[in-house]
């Protein structure tokens, strides 16, 4: 019988709870006319405590709590420490760049914090219900987070849209689950893989496959779910739309790689080729319609689509190489695009005022350090080497050549390739002489605080160590991949797992 308390298996999300109710009690109990912006900072010390625990899970041994349901191992370690870092990166950067006079900002601060809950949770869960309830606290939080800018009108309409479609992703990941279970009889995910294979009704077996990855699909925004992506960019603030491009995505991606790798890998005859013409779709659609963008954060939207088809090439890999590869991948993507963000989001100001690529045009020249950072993310995401961008693409295609798709890989650096003309066209924008401007259009000379220039070290940080020295976070990725695939006896996780009861 294991000895670790089951709470200890949920500490981060127990700490993040705790911190989003502290910041809603502080907001309640404050005067309407006194400013929220010492909120952010106890959101901040919350999730860096979370992070903490996260890591602190380590010491733990590896197995499930509440009668299977949630896990701890090296893989959800991983995933927990990299959403508390994006978290807490996002919230650095709203500190300096909400507007004061804004009364929500306890709301704004506790919607993060509570949506990092549901997102950490997604990633450990092995139980389908709370794999689906994991989903909707972070999807809520998300959603309202989205329309943040109520004042204007592309706020409400970017929250809206992605409600909807959000809303109907879900039914499919609920539909999925349904099937599943009336497949196999259960929802936890180590029953699932055993039971899946001899199960009678096979059909109903892969019709939850494809709903399952319908929903997941969104998530990620990958071709053809990638709809909604653009107009949420540019809708919500920019210091939501660094949490919305990255955190969400990287929970995501840790539910679709439990999905295939540990709760249906006898059916990678089929989900491989799907995620093969999906990943292409993703990377192609995602840089053609980028190059025709004038606005910046449309263009990094569907930007963000053709990097969803460079993780999901990783998917072809081999073994626990695909599953390191895709780890790592989300990792880099997540540094440089919360990175991007912030700069975009110090140029352009929390009303985006200067949202075109002709804005950007002199950057170097009115901010050096801003316009240095701006092409220093650009040139991550190309892939140059020397930054996180470089090795997340080349573990990634690597993986698909041990895997054998060898045009898949072949597509993807063509795609890179594509990318780079409208990455480049913004950096040689921001590195061109200011152009005379009349005296209606406003000159934004961008003021680096404390609390943001905290969070742009920590991207810049976070890029250079996976650019230069990737050895320890892939090592953490390769052991994350191979506790996933390390699939145990069914009975005997629940048994060993569960809690006693007492008479």
């Amino acid at each position: 019988m294991n000895s670790v308390p089951d709470i200890f298996r949920i500490l981060p999300e127990v700490v993040l709870t705790i911190t989003g109710v502290a910041v809603m009690m502080i907001d309640a109990s404050l005067p309407a006319g006194v400013a929220r912006r010492s909120l952010g900072w106890v959101a901040a010390i919350g999730t860096t405590l979370a992070l903490w625990a996260s890591l602190w899970q380590l010491s733990l041994p590896e197995g499930t709590g509440f009668y299977a349901t949630v896990e701890t191992t090296a893989f959800t370690v991983f995933f927990h420490v990299l959403i508390c870092g994006i978290v807490l990166v996002s919230l650095l950067l709203s500190l300096d760049t909400l507007p004061e006079r804004n009364h929500h900002q306890g709301e704004y601060y506790a919607l993060m914090v509570f949506g990092a809950v549901g997102m950490c949770l997604l990633t450990s869960a092995v139980e389908l219900l709370l794999v689906f309830v994991a989903l909707e606290i972070s999807s809520i939080s998300t959603y309202i987070l989205a329309g943040y800018r109520k004042e204007t009108g592309r706020g409400p309409e970017a929250a809206l849209k992605y409600f909807l479609l959000g809303s109907f992703a879900t039914a499919f990941l609920l539909y999925g689950v349904a099937m599943v279970f009336g497949a196999t009889g259960t929802t936890q995910i180590y029953e699932i893989a055993r039971l899946a294979p001899t199960a009678q009704n096979h059909g109903f077996v892969l019709l939850a496959l494809a709903m399952m990855l319908a929903g997941i699909f969104f998530k990620v925004s990958a071709a053809p779910f990638h709809v909604w992506t653009p107009d949420v960019y540019e809708g919500a603030p920019s210091p939501v739309v660094a949490l919305l491009s990255t955190a969400p995505k990287a929970a995501a991606f840790a539910l679709l790689l439990r999905v295939l790798y540990e709760m249906l890998p006898t059916l990678r005859p089929v989900w491989s080729p799907l995620l093969w013409v999906v990943a292409v779709l993703s990377m192609t659609v995602g840089n053609l319609a980028a190059l025709r963008q004038e606005n910046v954060k449309r263009m990094l939207a569907y930007s963000s689509i053709s990097h969803a088809g460079y993780l999901l090439a990783a998917f072809a890999g081999l073994g626990s190489s695909g599953i390191a590869a895709a780890s790592f991948y989300i990792a880099a993507y997540a540094a440089m695009n919360v990175g991007i963000f912030a700069v975009v989001t110090l140029v352009s100001g929390y009303d985006d005022k200067l949202p075109l690529i002709a804005d950007f045009r002199g950057l170097m020249y009115r901010s050096p350090l801003l316009g240095s950072l701006l092409i220093f993310f650009l040139v991550s995401l190309v892939g140059i080497p020397f930054t996180g961008g470089f090795f997340g693409k080349f573990y990634s295609f690597s993986a698909a050549v041990g895997g054998g798709a060898i045009a898949l890989a072949i597509i993807g650096l063509l795609n890179s390739g594509l990318a780079s003309a409208y990455y480049l066209r913004l950096a040689f924008a921001a590195a061109q002489r200011p152009a005379d401007r009349s005296a209606e259009t406003p000159l934004l000379t961008p003021q680096v605080g404390v609390a943001v220039g905290a969070a742009l070290l920590l991207a810049v940080a976070a890029t250079l160590v996976l650019g230069i020295v990737p050895g320890e976070v892939l090592r953490a990725a390769e052991a994350g991949a191979h506790t996933l695939q390390a699939i145990p006896e069914a009975g005997a996780h629940v048994i060993t797992m569960a809690p006693q009861l007492k008479p």
